[in-house]
């Protein structure tokens, strides 16, 4: 399958990196590397990881760096066809049916045609994305994959395969340019092999320490080096005790900045306690940082710094 229209795509991996990195998002040489490799090769791109590490930030910065529109189909349990891709505007099918009637139409098959033609069909996300005009076609998110259930995965195989969905009673419509197709999972189950095999793919882990403290002086400048590294010391260390969920870049971003906000300029245990909650979503797991573990965790941090 042919990539992309080249456009306005990068040229290459380092292109890659530096047109998400001049939009604050900083790519690892992989995922830059899978992310060029999925333009190239006109393939989906599947990413996953835990939740918090960036997979829906990757779509919204590729759709603003490249001028793209973003068309996200956010995953749900239950979700169906009618609210992924397509379902006919009834009301207005029974007006036109009603009018028909009061002027004597009678050819039910002319009528099932006017009611069953694109007038009156509403396109919902997949359908949408198939949508690109050459060179402008969107980026289209389909994003906690892993929520639905196996019925709807099954369903999305021809999209993904051959970038066209079947409407019974229109036939098939097909892109005329190809969507840039991410897909995410945060793995709270297994995708089936058989739509991951359509995608090119890549697991986004949490970033190292140097790459998190670069983070935080792009998303929040005002937030002082000191305390910077301070944060991100203490977020690294965190995620290496048995949370029920660990913190994610968005929760050390919004740490920074509610830190920030109360022109704090270190972490002391004080602190810390009163703003667990911008850090952590779990009761038990801040009851247990709010202990003595948090005050050892600040100690170690401390220590590290100063030996530094």
């Amino acid at each position: 399958m042919s990539g992309q229209s080249d456009g306005n795509l990068p040229a290459s991996i380092d292109e890659m990196a530096g047109l998400l990195g001049r939009h604050d998002y900083l790519a690892s040489r992989p995922l830059a590397t899978v992310l060029f490799l999925s333009l190239k090769m006109g393939r989906p791109l599947f990413l996953e990881g835990e939740a918090g590490v960036g997979k829906t930030e990757v779509a919204k910065v590729l759709a603003k760096a490249l001028d793209r529109p973003l068309i996200r189909l956010q995953c749900y349990e239950g979700l169906d066809i009618s609210s992924a891709v397509y379902e006919w505007n009834y009301p207005a099918q029974m007006l036109e049916i009603r009018l028909s009637e009061a002027t004597g139409v009678s050819d039910r098959g002319r009528l099932e045609g006017d009611i069953f033609s694109e007038r009156y069909l509403i396109r919902r996300p997949v359908l949408q994305a198939l949508q690109g005009v050459e060179g402008k076609a969107p980026v289209f998110l389909i994003d906690e994959l892993d929520r639905t259930d196996e019925a709807f995965e099954a369903f999305l195989l021809e999209m993904l395969s051959d970038f066209q969905v079947t409407v019974p009673e229109l036939g098939t419509i097909r892109a005329a340019e190809p969507p840039i197709v991410i897909v995410t999972s945060n793995r709270t189950r297994e995708v089936h092999d058989a739509l991951k095999r359509r995608c090119l793919y890549h697991w986004v882990d949490y970033p190292k320490a140097a790459e998190e403290l670069e983070i935080i002086r792009r998303k929040v400048p005002a937030c002082n080096e000191a305390l910077s590294r301070q944060i991100v010391a203490y977020v690294q260390k965190l995620r290496t005790l048995d949370l029920f969920k660990n913190p994610g870049v968005a929760e050390t971003i919004d740490w920074a900045t509610a830190l920030t906000e109360l022109d704090r300029l270190a972490l002391d245990p004080e602190t810390i306690s009163d703003t667990l909650g911008t850090l952590l979503k779990y009761q038990d797991d801040i009851a247990r940082i709010q202990g003595g573990e948090g005050q050892k965790l600040l100690a170690e941090v401390r220590a590290e710094l100063l030996a530094g």
